[in-house]
């Protein structure tokens, strides 16, 4: 019989951590509480959750810091990550979801919302399980082994820039609206303005560096769109 879906919630305030972890309970999740960055890890090493909601004030380690350094390694960069915090504004937002959290809802937020978060980035990370391999020109990239590379040459992605790269690359040639891009790389259940997928181009260039860079293509009033540069024709020597 399939265990139920198991939450880490790393959170210091004992009162938030139970009312959350109550409603977890009741509606057939397992929870687990952590309630500082030290044994936030030790429950990680111990057991893997399907997944974590991660307080932003933490003792310590921020969980800021603790969503980079967890990306950053191979066991658990694919656990789905829901920051939990007061600070609301939108560089906050950037700040946290470019740090890798999946998702990032602000205090006081109503449990029936969190419970709605935490269904939907279980449903969104069920298909990434089984990942296909797409190209675009030079650019490749391998979603079972979460590997980038453009001519032979391995990228560097964070995982919010991955799947931005992989949802550009399977509907290449296409323009996508903001909101689309909201839509279906972050769910429509994430409250972020719009503009945040700007930052998220821009930085996604960035990684991908001056030649794959420019596949990303703005469409003004429109979005963007992910193209194959075009293939210059070879030169015809001129006979002697």
């Amino acid at each position: 019989m399939r265990q139920p879906p198991g939450v880490l919630i790393v959170e210091d305030e004992p009162a938030i951590a139970e009312l959350i972890a109550v409603n977890l309970r009741h509606n057939g999740f397992r929870p687990t509480w952590a309630m500082d960055s030290a044994s936030a890890q030790r429950e990680l090493d111990a057991v893997l959750p399907d997944v974590i909601l991660l307080d932003w004030m933490l003792p310590g380690e921020s969980g800021l810091l603790l969503a980079k350094r967890w990306r950053a390694h191979p066991r658990t960069k694919a656990v789905p990550i829901i920051m939990l915090t007061a600070r609301g504004d939108e560089a906050d937002r950037v700040a946290g979801l470019d740090a890798g959290a999946d998702d990032y809802i602000a205090k006081p937020f109503s449990t029936k919302e969190l419970l709605a978060r935490v269904r939907a980035v279980l449903r969104r990370r069920a298909p990434e399980q089984v990942g296909a391999v797409v190209r675009v020109g030079d650019l490749l990239l391998d979603g079972a082994t979460y590997r980038v590379s453009f001519a032979d040459q391995k990228l560097k992605l964070g995982p919010t820039r991955f799947k931005l790269l992989q949802y550009l690359m399977s509907h290449a040639e296409r323009v996508h609206s903001r909101s689309q891009l909201l839509d279906k790389v972050w769910g429509d259940h994430v409250f972020i303005e719009e503009r945040t997928v700007d930052v998220h181009v821009k930085r996604l260039r960035e990684a991908l560096g001056p030649q794959a860079g420019l596949m990303i293509e703005t469409v003004r009033g429109a979005g963007y769109r992910l193209t194959a540069p075009a293939t210059l024709p070879t030169p015809v020597q001129a006979s002697a």
